[in-house]
């Protein structure tokens, strides 16, 4: 078959280095260009050197607006701006991954109606779209944690969520938080209880359970690791370990990377994967749920490829049959 021409705005950040490395290895893909004004000129490997020997590819200020699928890997903010400016053929397909149309509130835009993109949530209306808002990292690995609890209605009381990202999370931009000297053997949290992700988080579970009213209290902290999230959410639950097993693995069934597993889980299973695991534990009349993804793969570029094979009718798995970073 002919293969997919694919653009990708905004190319220098963690999200788009993993973006080209899974299209450059996907079967049904051409990058036609990777834009970026800051580099244009520059071969793809003089920024992502992890690409050294795998493209001659360089970076562009030219844009081809006809080609089949667009990436927006911008700054949050960023994507609505550039889509202002720019205007692509009536087939261009686009997957947005940052902030800007996740939300209910921010789905339509100039014509363009922006459909959620998590498969385990929207996988039949992903399909049809055109036009895809991806995930954050965070909402992905803790809405995967109580989408079965919600779609059954048996959200009745708060939530609370701890969870940890490792510093690609923060984006290549150096800050204080992000030196070597700061980050190493230290650990802290930020934006308690007012994360952004929350508003996808709180939105996708009232799509499911509309009686939802309680409170979602949510912790995220800064870990001394490269990359991946690791997230234990808990919340009031009157069934039994087994009940929660089998209604998780039943709405999961149908799911090409989120597996529950029966034992303790970590973060190495899935860094450098597109999966999620989770695992079930009850403690008194708490149901204790923990989850675990790569933060620039199933919580943002991996999501983004599945997507694709989604809406263009692939194999969901096409170019995602990663190795962990295991050991």
């Amino acid at each position: 078959m002919k293969k997919l021409e694919v653009g990708i705005i905004g190319g220098a950040g963690y999200t788009a280095g993993e973006l080209i490395r899974l299209l450059l290895n996907h079967p049904n893909t051409n990058i036609n260009f990777v834009f970026s004004t800051s580099n244009a000129g520059n071969k793809l490997y003089k920024v992502h050197q992890d690409l050294v020997g795998d493209t001659d590819i360089s970076f562009t200020s030219e844009i081809n607006n006809k080609v089949d699928v667009l990436f927006l890997c911008l700054g949050h903010g960023n994507s609505t701006a550039f889509l202002e400016k720019n205007s692509f053929s009536d087939t261009t397909k686009i997957i947005d991954l940052s902030n800007d149309f996740r939300l209910l509130a921010d789905k339509n835009f100039e014509g363009k109606d922006f459909v959620y993109g998590l498969p385990e949530l929207n996988k039949e209306a992903i399909k049809k779209a055109q036009y895809i808002a991806n995930p954050g990292c965070f909402a992905t690995a803790i809405q995967l944690a109580v989408l079965p609890l919600a779609a059954n209605s048996l959200l009745k009381d708060d939530i609370h969520i701890n969870a940890v990202t490792g510093a690609t999370g923060a984006g290549t931009s150096l800050s204080a938080t992000t030196h070597f000297t700061w980050r190493d053997n230290n650990f802290s949290h930020y934006k308690a209880f007012n994360h952004q992700h929350l508003g996808e988080y709180n939105q996708n579970i009232l799509l499911l359970q509309n009686d939802f009213n309680a409170e979602v209290n949510f912790m995220p902290n800064r870990g001394d690791f490269s990359r991946g999230i690791f997230a234990t959410t808990y919340t009031k639950f009157d069934g039994t370990l087994e009940e929660a097993t089998k209604m998780y693995k039943a709405y999961y069934k149908d799911a090409a990377f989120t597996f529950i597993s029966d034992q303790s889980i970590f973060m190495k299973q899935v860094v450098n994967t597109n999966k999620c695991l989770i695992q079930l534990e009850k403690h008194g009349n708490k149901l204790l749920i923990t989850s675990t993804i790569d933060n620039l793969l199933k919580g943002a570029s991996g999501a983004a490829i599945q997507n694709l094979n989604l809406m263009f009718g692939f194999e969901e798995t096409l170019g995602l049959n990663l190795k962990a970073n295991y050991f």
